[in-house]
């Protein structure tokens, strides 16, 4: 399966960040607490020793869902197909609360702050999403399937490498959830007519 160039970066960074352990040499610093009624939210006690690796992770996560969020939207209302329409939905609905965790969980100030800067724009993908929102309305579905279908395949990679290389449990958590939701969704998009 070839990778994008976004996600050899990505694995490249958290594989680097891996190395370097705390972002505090003094020790770990308090998240923040995480949304309340979130799902993915927890006791901030198990998000207190982020390193950057899990920041990194939060941070590149956070971008992603981002456009994600733009994939769907930008194509609701055109979309044809219920199956389809159903399904962004909930990868909609599922992104969304997702992000307001990943958010609450990443720090605004002091060390890792740097690392939860990072935007998703940019990231070769914006051809894609251009790609969907200039689609006849006739290529519309089969075009959503493809742009997301590619998306989502990036996401459950990342959330593979953080799996192998994420130091905090929580974060550790919320990747394994990501693979398997995104490597879940993927199939369904390739599998729809």
């Amino acid at each position: 399966m070839p990778r994008t160039p976004l996600v050899s970066v990505l694995a490249a960074l958290l594989l680097t960040s891996a190395c370097a352990g705390s972002p505090d040499p003094g020790g770990p610093q308090p998240a923040p607490a995480p949304p309340a009624g979130s799902t993915v939210a927890g006791p901030t006690a198990d998000l207190g020793a982020m390193s950057g690796i899990d920041l990194v992770f939060l941070s590149t996560m956070v971008g992603h869902s981002e456009r994600t969020l733009q994939i769907v939207r930008s194509s609701r209302d055109r979309v044809r197909d219920d199956a389809l329409r159903t399904l962004a939905a909930a990868i909609e609905a599922t992104e969304a609360d997702e992000l307001v965790a990943m958010r609450g969980w990443l720090p605004t100030t002091g060390p890792g702050a740097s690392a939860a800067a990072h935007h998703h724009e940019g990231h070769g993908d914006d051809a894609a999403l251009d790609r969907l929102r200039n689609a006849p309305a006739p290529d519309v579905d089969r075009v959503l399937r493809e742009v997301l279908a590619d998306h989502q395949r990036s996401a459950a990679d990342l959330a593979r490498a953080q799996v192998d290389v994420g130091r905090n449990e929580r974060v550790r958590d919320l990747a394994r959830r990501i693979e398997q939701s995104r490597t879940a969704e993927v199939d369904l998009l390739r599998g729809t007519p």
